[in-house]
């Protein structure tokens, strides 16, 4: 499997991305450059989190019109594996590939830790290995991770179990206790309707390898390899 992370002025998770691919899951990687026009051969594109354009504006607001986005625009209408993390999900969402918008963290705060996330889907390319409810830590690392949608779309995100992560406790409790953001619902990742378009504020990049102190976003990697190599049932 190849995968593309692509590279905007400010990214600054594009290395750790690249390294757990490569190093840890063993996928042959290359960066694009976000004035690039292809993807080249890439199954997987991975948008990284950082701050591109130094956020000016709104994160996410101008790497929206950079020139790769409307590769990772194609390639995601054909059904191909897109995951945006962080920076990448707001990239997402203001590229309208994902439905919503970021505001700032309700505390105003940049917030940097580890924190819990319940598992409530595992039918998409990025959570096929996870056990539906499973508890898992990753770290997050934003100032805009308030994830905001209206009423009707957060609906539709349920009825079609588009919420993918919640922030919720080590036991699974999603309450307003365990929401670091003041994220909508304590959502922390969706996908799209296709559900081959994943957004998620924490970092899975950061916690897949035992060094680290935490392996728990490797079965994200897992999944997806495992689809894209046809495995899939």
């Amino acid at each position: 499997m190849k995968a593309a992370v692509v590279v905007f002025p400010g990214s600054n998770c594009d290395t750790d991305c690249y390294n757990v691919l490569k190093d840890v899951m063993g996928m042959k990687v290359e960066f694009v450059w976000h004035k690039d026009a292809a993807l080249g051969e890439a199954e997987l594109i991975v948008l990284p989190g950082g701050f591109s354009y130094g956020d000016y504006l709104r994160t996410g607001a101008v790497a929206r019109f950079s020139r790769v986005m409307e590769a990772v625009k194609k390639h995601a209408d054909q059904g191909k594996p897109v995951i945006g993390i962080c920076n990448g999900f707001q990239i997402l969402l203001e590229a309208g590939l994902l439905p919503g918008a970021m505001l700032r963290n309700l505390s105003l705060s940049f917030i940097c830790k580890h924190v819990w996330l319940r598992v409530e889907d595992t039918n998409s390319i990025f959570t096929r290995h996870f056990k539906k409810g499973e508890t898992i830590s990753l770290p997050i690392a934003h100032g805009e991770g308030n994830y905001y949608c209206s009423d009707d779309t957060l609906k539709r995100l349920q009825d079609e179990s588009r919420v993918a992560f919640r922030y919720s406790s080590k036991d699974g409790d999603v309450s307003a206790a365990f929401n670091p953001n003041g994220a909508k619902s304590n959502i922390a990742g969706i996908l799209n309707e296709k559900r081959n378009v994943l957004g998620m504020m924490p970092h899975p990049e950061r916690a897949s390898e035992d060094v680290l102190g935490c392996d728990h976003g490797r079965k994200i990697w897992e999944s997806i390899l495992d689809v894209t190599m046809g495995s899939r049932t």
